[in-house]
């Protein structure tokens, strides 16, 4: 049977598909028995889906932000389709399902990013930096892979985070040609490991969408958190205190202002540097997200993080 995205879907017709579950909830019929209730979507849309003959298996196998396999009957109802589900499974590696076609992903691959990542690392000259950032990246090498930068704003897609990192490099790099006084390891490393606790701060999925927020996340934050994992390298490899210390001054600094989460401000270039890369790449993000859904000549929706709109020029 051909597999069919939402959007390709007609009332009357049995289909497979493969579906990411958007939400799911335990809802009573009028006959008062338990049935789950689906919102299942991919890269064309949602659908509302019924499994109306569930087990207490079903009840407890099927979560939010997990791909599954169903065969179903497509209805209509009440003027919308609708999926009554005859069969449902979580998706296996087995099914070699791409991704890409359930939710956003960073514009290069994974395995690329981390070996563009890794390539910065092993050209860094200073050994305490390069030993640093090289411990605490090797641990995190697999979520690193998958994780967003965000829960919701910018850098929010699956590989989010490692995108949101080499695209700062590329910037920086290019900085220190023209302020070459800068301390390029030092930047680098600060650039790499400025939102590395991110992995701990969010519980997020191999789909690259976060569930919430740790309770280490809810009480500490990344930058304590990152913080935290530099001072236990740095001791752990028994490195220089003040390359440790200045590293620690990055991540704690980034955010520039106390609101959101910097209780200084940056006190060497580096750190001023790392704050305007940070900031520039999240807004180029967002506005190039914005202008991706808007038409020449037009304005884009509000932009919420930007609080403003973006203008796409015509051609």
């Amino acid at each position: 049977m051909e597999y069919k995205t939402i959007s390709q879907l007609e009332a009357g017709t049995k289909i497979d598909g493969f579906y990411i579950i958007k939400s799911v909830e335990v809802k009573t019929s009028s006959t008062n028995k338990k049935y789950l209730d689906f919102t299942l979507g991919d890269k064309t849309g949602e659908i509302n889906a019924k499994l109306w003959d569930c087990s207490d298996e079903d009840l407890d196998t099927y979560k939010a932000n997990t791909l599954v396999k169903v065969r179903a009957v497509v209805a209509d109802w009440q003027s919308r389709l609708q999926l009554k589900l005859e069969r449902i499974r979580l998706s296996v590696p087995e099914d070699n399902v791409n991704i890409e076609d359930f939710v956003p992903v960073a514009p290069y691959s994974s395995e690329d990013m981390y070996s563009t990542l890794l390539g910065y690392i092993n050209n860094m000259k200073d050994e305490d930096i390069k030993n640093i950032v090289m411990y605490i990246i090797e641990e995190k090498e697999e979520k690193l892979k998958h994780y967003p930068a965000a829960m919701k704003n910018h850098h929010s897609i699956r590989g989010g985070l490692l995108y949101h990192v080499t695209t700062m490099l590329k910037v920086g790099e290019k900085i220190c040609e023209v302020y070459t006084s800068l301390n390029k390891d030092l930047l680098f490393g600060g650039i790499i490991l400025h939102d590395i606790a991110k992995i701990e701060e969010m519980d997020a999925s191999e789909l690259g969408i976060v569930n919430g927020y740790t309770v280490e996340g809810q009480l500490l934050g990344h930058i304590i958190q990152g913080i935290k994992q530099v001072e236990i390298a740095a001791d752990a490899l028994g490195v220089d205190k003040e390359k440790s210390m200045l590293l620690q001054h990055l991540i704690l600094t980034h955010h520039y202002e106390p609101e959101y989460g910097s209780p200084k401000k940056p006190m060497i270039p580096e750190g001023e540097i790392l704050h305007h890369l940070d900031e520039m790449d999240a807004v180029m993000f967002d506005m190039n997200k914005a202008l991706q859904s808007t038409e020449e000549g037009c304005f884009s929706d509000k932009v919420w993080t930007l609080q403003r709109k973006v203008y796409k020029p015509e051609n």
